[in-house]
């Protein structure tokens, strides 16, 4: 028999703390924050880490699974270990978001939502990330905001983490 899924003491702890902002009848306020850290700690959500965070906010599991996967921040699938998520917004799209996208689909041989075979890469399709001003923009692994990424860039980055992944 399998044990019962379980975050580490630190991510429960992360937790804690998000949920502290709230009043005490609120936990389930701090779902996001919740599904943040486990993604952090597990790598994706899995339907065991999203029941989880919603036994442990004391919500029903859909009320999780509704948050989980309306934002494209939580990957519900497995990922790569670098996950690129492209702003196609139109500001975006004006200033070569689309030429950026399908660089990478090409480069990566993988279109929106697939994985490289080696688990490397993931790419994505996102919604604004209000740096308009900054497109085409790629947000790495949900933390790292690229801006201006030209081809050449997205090559060089590419580079970069190939090299980083050895």
């Amino acid at each position: 028999m399998n044990a019962p899924l379980t975050l580490s003491p630190e991510a429960l702890a992360g937790i804690e703390r998000a949920v502290a902002k709230y009043p005490p009848d609120q936990r389930q306020s701090a779902v996001m924050a919740a599904l943040t850290i486990a993604q952090d700690e597990k790598g994706w959500l899995s339907t065991e880490t999203m029941d989880f965070v919603a036994h442990y906010l004391g919500m029903p599991p859909i009320a999780v699974y509704e948050v989980a996967s309306f934002y494209t921040m939580y990957d519900i699938k497995p990922v790569g270990r670098y996950k690129l998520t492209v702003c196609t917004n139109l500001p975006c799209a004006l200033q070569g978001a689309n030429v950026a996208a399908e660089h990478l689909k090409h480069k990566l041989g993988i279109g929106f939502g697939e994985t490289t075979a080696d688990g490397r890469f993931t790419l994505k399709e996102g919604e604004c990330m209000g740096a308009c001003g900054d497109a085409p923009v790629v947000l790495m692994n949900n933390k790292r905001m690229l801006c201006a990424m030209t081809p050449d860039q997205l090559d060089a980055l590419l580079k970069d983490l190939d090299r980083s992944f050895q």
